[in-house]
């Protein structure tokens, strides 16, 4: 793994520096491990116009939208608190006539990602969505929604999705080294492809380790050093939701926000006071604590559930001596790399 220089930032330098007025804007994590923390520092500096991509409605597609800060949601699922009446700040907005929206199966979402993390203009999806208002209702992509074209080996009409590369994914995982590399596991749906289709990816996690953890157990990282832009240690950076082997969602704050939704007035009290009102991520903390206590905060910590050991050991003689050099040539892995940047070979 690549290490390629330090990119440990805050959040309001994170943001400030790859969140761009008029970006196209993608939240990496699905329903659990959200990077709620980083949404709300894009609300706090009111970012604008953005089209927002997010494949489950939740907390951070409504904060966003009440903030003024997304024209566009592209999405597979809405979240309408308080049901067609009560309806949500998405809701609401849409009604306005304030925010276009796009909508997909679940499927067609992730494959757009797909085709976008592989370099792939299109992605072919199942045929029956032709029959489905999904096909036939078109929003702000008009015809670039779907294409129907004639398969070159079958004849059959073919469906296909366009390419989904945003300008900046944010994610939130359970922890990366300095460099970037990120570390996840839990529920995948869209986590990996969301962050690898986009330009530019703003990492948080719960904790920064040493790069000697990282590459330990290497199957859990998700995100390689050289495709990150920043890396922020922001632990509970997911709360309200949850995070696999830290802790689990917080119902309360859940049900305070559901509420909220339910007018507008409301919703943006709820908005002056968590996020307006708490300068950045350490001061919501703190808010949270002063107002339900620090005990219903540490009763949401996960219970250790540990996976066991993989032995990375190979069964093979190994190219590396008992002193980690590479056997012909007489180098460290860092020493290779090093040659290979001054040689120009190494590309990050």
């Amino acid at each position: 793994m690549a290490q390629n220089g330090d990119k440990r930032m805050s959040a309001r330098e994170a943001v400030a520096e790859c969140v761009q007025d008029g970006d196209t804007l993608i939240i990496g994590n699905y329903t659990l491990c959200m990077a709620c923390g980083l949404v709300y520092e894009i609300v706090r500096q009111k970012k604008r116009n953005l089209t927002f991509c997010s494949q489950s409605g939740h907390v951070i597609d409504e904060v966003l939208v009440a903030g003024g800060c997304v024209d566009r949601l592209v999405t597979a699922y809405v979240l309408n608190a308080g049901g067609a009446e009560g309806g949500s700040a998405v809701a609401r907005a849409w009604k306005a006539g304030n925010l276009e929206l796009e909508d997909y199966t679940n499927f067609n979402y992730n494959a757009r990602l797909v085709a976008g993390m592989h370099g792939f203009s299109f992605q072919p999806v199942f045929e029956g969505i032709i029959h489905t208002d999904l096909f036939e209702k078109r929003g702000f992509m008009g015809d670039d929604k779907y294409k129907v074209i004639k398969c070159p080996f079958t004849g059959k009409d073919t469906v296909l999705v366009p390419a989904l590369n945003p300008d900046v994914c944010v994610i939130h995982v359970q922890r990366a080294d300095k460099f970037g590399n990120a570390q996840y596991w839990g529920a995948m749906g869209s986590v990996q492809a969301a962050a690898l289709a986009s330009k530019r990816i703003i990492v948080s996690c719960e904790e920064i380790v040493e790069h000697d953890v990282i590459q330990a157990s290497p199957h859990f990282t998700i995100i390689p050093a050289h495709r990150v832009n920043a890396v922020i240690e922001m632990p509970w950076g997911a709360h309200p939701s949850d995070v696999v082997g830290y802790y689990n969602a917080d119902r309360i704050a859940f049900a305070v926000f559901m509420m909220a939704l339910q007018s507008e007035k409301a919703t943006q009290d709820w908005l002056a006071e968590w996020i307006y009102g708490c300068k950045d991520h350490e001061a919501y903390l703190k808010h949270h604590i002063d107002r339900y206590g620090f005990n219903t905060l540490n009763a949401l910590k996960a219970r250790a559930f540990y996976s066991a050991p993989a032995n990375y050991g190979a069964a093979f003689t190994s190219v590396w001596d008992d002193k980690d050099r590479e056997r012909t040539l007489g180098i460290t892995l860092t020493e290779l790399e090093d040659f290979m940047k001054e040689k120009g070979v190494l590309y990050e």
